[in-house]
């Protein structure tokens, strides 16, 4: 993704990324780690900054609090702390203790904690975000009774607070867009690998109401800065609106300040609604809902090299030959010690990248060199 993020550079110069959803932390039920040191590299590859919090500690965040706090504050500025709190237990005792030790906002996963918004425990939070103009973000993704109706009326109560869904709120996207408008402190991260909910939230949500994330380790800084700038272009971004939503807002956000003012939500006219690459992309998804689920794809890869096969002077044989590119890439790949659960089919985010590509064919590429073999 290096190349990519070069490129996009010559677009949207001036970019300062701030990865809004990080992580740290090695006790995570779902067999995922990452170390501050990790977490540091690739944030430093492509000079970016991020909010980063606890992953799921089966017993407890006080501990983890601290931890994430002693690590931002020996990280020259690159990371800014959450707390990640359950309301089961003293949510605001434990809020209270860790911003006073320098936490910058507060991070909820209703999911793992078995909650909802509406939990009694969570509205001194709440009012104590609303007080301070705390960043509080939530685990917006499947499992969640009533997140969005609870999150809309949360922000209305306490206008105060910047509430942000994570992983585009798809959830409750089909519908909560429309109530973005009257709650200008409901915001939405992009932590999520379908561009096709990206983009849904890219065309329908204004770009001051949505923040790159990457949710590391689960995906990479330097992919989350690429795709989320490729699909903000693709929709239809401007260059500034782009390095907001690239960190530009996030920034604001945990110091604290106004939100800026980026403009309405573009709509939905500049989408793409190419037939081939449509079929491209169909294939490829096919193949990553079988690598998710330890399938290797073989049969529905070759469907995607099929399709791929539009002739070199087609208007999209650019994007077809970087699709084959990764394809070739992902047969030399070897998953060894790549931190990746053993449950998926290997190199998977091969095919999480040609998808992005394959969905924002109007922005421009990077100079097409084919690997050398060996």
């Amino acid at each position: 993704m290096l190349p990519w993020l070069d490129r996009l550079r010559d677009d949207v110069p001036d970019i300062e990324p701030l990865d809004a959803h990080t992580h740290i932390g090695s006790n995570d039920p779902d067999g995922y780690a990452c170390s501050s040191a990790e977490l540091k590299g690739s944030l430093e590859r492509i000079q970016a900054r991020a909010f980063v919090f606890p992953m799921h500690e089966p017993d407890g965040y006080s501990a983890a609090n601290d931890m994430v706090i002693e690590e931002a504050e020996a990280s020259d500025g690159r990371l800014f702390p959450f707390a990640r709190l359950n309301p089961h237990d003293d949510a605001l005792a434990e809020a209270e203790r860790a911003l006073g030790r320098g936490a910058r906002g507060i991070k909820l996963h209703p999911r793992a904690e078995q909650f909802t918004l509406d939990h009694p425990g969570l509205q001194p939070v709440f009012a104590l975000a609303n007080e301070r103009h705390l960043p509080v973000m939530v685990h917006a993704g499947r499992g969640i009774p009533a997140l969005g109706r609870h999150s809309v009326d949360a922000t209305g109560r306490h206008p105060g607070m910047r509430l942000i869904l994570a992983h585009a709120g798809i959830s409750d996207l089909a519908w909560i867009w429309r109530e973005t408008p009257d709650h200008p402190n409901l915001f939405f991260d992009t932590s999520w690998w379908a561009p096709s909910d990206i983009q849904a939230l890219f065309a329908l949500v204004a770009p001051g109401q949505i923040l790159m994330a990457s949710d590391a380790p689960y995906g990479s800084p330097t992919w989350a800065t690429v795709m989320s700038a490729r699909n903000a272009l693709q929709v239809g971004l401007d260059a500034e609106q782009t390095r907001g939503v690239l960190g530009g807002q996030a920034l604001r956000l945990v110091n604290g300040d106004e939100p800026l003012d980026l403009g309405p939500a573009p709509g939905v006219e500049t989408l793409s609604r190419d037939p081939l690459l449509d079929r491209v992309y169909s294939f490829l998804m096919s193949a990553l809902g079988q690598m998710f689920q330890g399938v290797e794809p073989a049969e529905t890869l070759a469907l995607v090299r099929l399709a791929c096969d539009v002739g070199d002077d087609a208007p999209q044989a650019g994007v077809c030959r970087w699709v084959l590119e990764l394809l070739d890439q992902r047969e030399r790949y070897s998953p060894e010690g790549d931190g990746r659960p053993a449950r998926f089919a290997p190199g998977l985010h091969f095919a999480v990248a040609a998808i992005g590509i394959v969905r924002t064919p109007d922005v421009p590429a990077p100079e097409f060199r084919p690997a050398t073999a060996g």
